[in-house]
């Protein structure tokens, strides 16, 4: 079965079922502090999990990008990946607990859909806890299904429990399903949930039916909801019969596009996947880190390589792809842009976007790739300036410290360094340079945490009053730069808001100054701020403006902001939070307007 097939097949098996199919949302979540990339399936659904209406109904159901970096440095096994899909349905006060694992169960055996055998699959539930009890309705009902006892385990909170997204708010057991390789156990416990490699997690069904209090305890939630997740890749490796994610339909092109690269240098040779385990891992390195800056680079909202948030993600991928290439023997340019124009081909059936956009990835690409280039070359001129002294030593011996302030200061990578020392008869101090590079790490994860904490939207106060904000300011800019200016992307803490925007040209102090006076003018006029669930046809008729490259269901919300009588100030499709009346803002200021990209302007504004 092909990736394409399978994503086909989840989405029609649930709109038979009676569910609405939504689009997916970007990579990037808008107005949300707290994640760098949407890391999940069920992340731009949270606050309608949380209670608010969904314009397409109670049952949903998408394919959705996304993208984590906690485990990059596994990146390069034949398990994981930075960017993948993931299948969701959703039930919002609908079916709960019974109706999810019947529909879950039957797309994963029944002949039809994907045909499973029913020995090959396990399950695991909630054991329960002095919180919430042991979850024996859904154990009933996989055995009512047919999966024998011995292959439902019961697990604590850390492996079957979702929730609370901060430390109060809807939460849930849920149960897990994964499917048995044949491998002898592990052990007499070995089962479902087990890490020895015998079992593989494919699906996920969450049951929100709890509200964790201030105090500490659960009470019953009066709307119960269901979310569920399957990873489109590893459940391809399944149905295939595969040993890796890279042995996937959708990275088999990618992979011949290396293997040629290498062929085309002199260092590289004729290689072919598959024959050398340390080749292996940088081809895997290289597929996974472009695909992802591919798809990140195709996004609708505007990212481009930088030393801060996502760009700085991006950045990484970029480099650690480009340092790869040339473990490969490819070094030879353009080393990573030729990849792109395969990943866009291999996906412009369900994300058309990145053919659009292919000019301006392989632009960013390889500017960011020439930058590497010039950073590598000033390591490499830093060293040769170290070199004098470090060969007086008779050991020897680089010191990690020395190697780490390389890494640090000019981004030269360790493995570089080393190979520079290696040419001059030398080692590097490698336990010395983990240890520095464990403490860097360590700060800058509790950086992060204070940053980026919890993985959900954010609906504070403040963020409702900044997210109002952005469109008071988008709405100032159209009026003072014209309407070619569209939002490009937005991020808000509780600090500030930060605003992208399509405009050519800096904008001068007068023209800051007037954005600034009118989206002042509106919060003093304390209008009110309305929402709507129209059609998009008929939201776009009445004026709404629509996020740029954004895919909308058929059915959305518009927020206006003023009324008839005084004059509507904004009309934007959007899925909040909103303040009720702008007079509750505070006073408007901009801080800061530069360059965020090609073509792309950056306003960081404050509420006072």
């Amino acid at each position: 079965m092909t990736t394409d097939e399978l994503r086909s097949k989840y989405l029609d098996f649930f709109i038979s079922k009676g569910h609405v199919r939504i689009q997916g949302k970007s990579l990037i979540p808008d107005n949300d502090p707290t994640v760098l990339f949407t890391t999940a399936g069920m992340h731009p659904l949270v606050p309608y999990l949380l209670g608010q209406e969904h314009p397409a109904g109670k049952r949903l159901v998408n394919c959705q990008k996304c993208l984590r970096t906690g485990d990059i440095d596994s990146v390069g096994d034949t398990s994981h990946l930075t960017f993948f899909e993931m299948l969701g349905n959703w039930s919002l006060g609908d079916y709960f607990k019974e109706g999810a694992i019947r529909m879950s169960f039957e797309f994963l055996t029944s002949p039809k859909w994907l045909g499973i055998p029913l020995e090959k699959l396990g399950v695991t539930v909630f054991a329960g806890d002095e919180d919430a009890g042991r979850d024996e309705e859904s154990a009933a009902v996989w055995k009512a299904l047919g999966i024998p006892e011995e292959r439902i385990k019961y697990l604590p909170k850390k492996d079957n429990w979702w929730g609370p997204a901060g430390t109060t708010g809807p939460c849930g057991p849920d149960t897990e399903m994964f499917y048995d390789f044949g491998k002898e156990p592990c052990g007499p416990d070995c089962g479902p949930g087990c890490s020895c490699g015998k079992w593989l997690e494919i699906w996920n069904d969450v049951f929100m039916q709890y509200n964790k209090t201030a105090e500490g305890t659960y009470e019953p939630l009066a709307r119960t909801c269901v979310d569920t997740g399957m990873g489109i890749e590893r459940t391809i490796v399944i149905l295939n019969g595969k040993a890796s994610v890279y042995e996937m339909d959708i990275f088999i092109p990618i992979i011949g596009g290396i293997e040629r690269a290498m062929a085309a240098c002199t260092a590289g040779g004729g290689y072919r996947y598959g024959n050398d385990p340390e080749k292996d891992k940088s081809i895997r390195i290289v597929s996974d880190h472009v695909r992802s800056a591919v798809f990140i680079l195709g996004d609708p909202k505007a990212v481009s390589p930088s030393n801060v948030g996502a760009g700085y993600v991006l950045r990484r991928l970029i480099r650690r792809a480009v340092r790869h290439c040339r473990k490969l023997g490819i070094t030879e340019g353009p080393l990573l842009s030729p990849l792109a124009g395969i990943i866009a081909d291999e996906f412009k059936g369900p994300y058309p976007e990145l053919t659009e956009k292919l000019p301006l990835i392989t632009e960013e690409l390889n500017r960011e790739e020439g930058k590497f280039l010039e950073t590598l070359q000033k390591g490499e001129h830093e060293f040769e300036k170290l070199l004098p002294n470090l060969l007086k030593d008779p050991r020897r011996l680089m010191s990690g410290r020395l190697a780490f302030k390389l890494y640090d200061t000019y981004g030269f990578p360790i493995e570089l360094t080393e190979e520079l020392a290696g040419e001059q008869g030398m080692t590097v101090n490698r336990a010395e340079f983990d240890e520095a590079f464990k403490k860097h790490q360590e700060l800058s994860r509790a950086g992060g945490e204070q940053a980026f904490k919890g993985g959900l939207q954010d609906h504070s106060q403040i963020a409702t009053k900044y997210h109002t904000a952005t469109h008071l300011l988008h709405q100032a800019l159209r009026l003072v730069l014209g309407d070619h200016v569209a939002q490009k992307g937005s991020n808000i803490t509780a600090e500030r808001m930060r605003f992208d925007f399509s405009h050519p040209l800096p904008m001068t102090g007068e023209e800051i100054q007037r954005v600034e006076d009118i989206v002042n003018g509106q919060i003093r006029r304390n209008l009110p701020v309305t929402m709507e669930i129209m059609d998009l046809d008929k939201a776009k008729e009445s004026g709404a403006v629509a996020l740029f490259g954004e895919k909308y269901e058929t059915k959305v919300k518009v927020y206006t902001i003023g009324e008839s009588g005084t004059g509507i100030f904004s009309r934007e499709v959007c899925g909040g939070p909103h303040v009720e009346r702008t007079g509750t803002l505070g006073t408007f200021r901009i801080q800061k307007e530069q360059s965020s990209s090609a073509g792309v302007r950056r306003i960081r504004a404050v509420l006072e």
